[in-house]
């Protein structure tokens, strides 16, 4: 499998508020308006890869971030919020989203957020950096302070977004994005509240638009990794029909947990035709699978012994 390394256009310090910088109005606004201020920390290389369509191609943040810096920008003098008597002058793009009343996938650039917008840059920032370590079970982290830093902040970010898709109209954009962190925070054993809530935020996003291949892979991989084997086959089905190419060796994960280890090596050979670039990782796994019934791939991918 190949895994980039974390290639961001990042931020010194990521700022996270719930409607950007300025006091617009909105209907879901957080009860501590203050912003939440991130110093990264060093950050070892990603486990899981960054795009999960297809590992090929950059993360999907990154292309995001291109696309914001190559659209035009429409500077905006505001004044600052730490200091009322001064101004700043916005002369960056950020990534917008609708909070509300909106049920497709809605992206525009701006140097900031209107009424029922988010400035969620820096959110999706994190949350990125989050999936490269813990999208599947068990995380995969370097240090136990690497994983404290993560799991403090998700906290965070989880609960600014549980409160903006509180509404019963949240936007779709806000919903997925709760979902994710939900999950996360599942896999970062933050407690049963979090598998509960990834349930309810499938169901609702499923709802609004039940062909989503991302919503379909996440809700997919997530019922296999929590027992429910039987009931991820439909939405692991849709995501591979879709062309998520992670969605192919979560399903043979689910077929290890189902005690199904044909289906599991036809799955591998499936994923080696439609992928020939990973054709070293399914000869790597295959021989794991038939000979000692592996039950997890990621684990079994982080075996030194079967390193390239």
């Amino acid at each position: 499998m190949t895994i980039k390394p974390l290639a961001y256009a990042l931020l010194a310090t990521s700022v996270l508020t719930a409607c950007s910088t300025t006091p617009t109005k909105h209907e879901n606004k957080i009860a501590a308006n203050e912003p939440f201020i991130y110093t990264e920390p060093e950050i070892s290389p990603p486990f899981y890869a960054l795009n999960p369509f297809d590992y090929t191609k950059p993360p999907v943040f990154e292309l995001e971030l291109k696309k914001a810096a190559a659209a035009p920008v429409n500077k905006l003098e505001v004044t600052d919020p730490a200091n009322p008597t001064k101004k700043l002058i916005l002369d960056t793009n950020k990534l917008i989203i609708p909070t509300v009343n909106n049920t497709q996938r809605t992206m525009k650039y701006a140097v900031l957020a209107g009424e029922n917008e988010i400035d969620i840059t820096a959110i999706d920032d994190f949350l990125q950096m989050v999936e490269g370590k813990a999208r599947h079970y068990p995380p995969q982290f370097s240090d136990r302070k690497e994983k404290s830093g993560f799991v403090s902040k998700l906290k965070e970010v989880s609960t600014q977004l549980d409160q903006l898709a509180a509404a019963p109209n949240a936007s779709f954009d806000v919903l997925i994005r709760a979902f994710k962190a939900s999950i996360l925070g599942r896999n970062l054993d933050l407690g049963s509240s979090y598998t509960t809530k990834s349930l309810d935020y499938a169901q609702r996003i499923l709802k609004i638009n039940k062909e989503d291949p991302e919503a379909n892979l996440w809700f997919g991989f997530s019922l296999s990794e929590g027992g429910g084997q039987k009931e991820a086959l439909p939405y692991l089905d849709k995501a591979m029909k879709a062309g998520v190419q992670e969605a192919y060796l979560s399903s043979v994960n689910n077929y290890l947990g189902m005690e199904q280890k044909k289906n599991a090596v036809q799955m591998l050979k499936n994923y080696k035709v439609k992928y020939p670039e990973e054709a070293s990782v399914v000869d790597r796994l295959i021989p794991e699978v038939e000979k000692q019934g592996r039950y997890n791939v990621w684990q079994t991918l982080k075996n030194p012994a079967l390193a390239k």
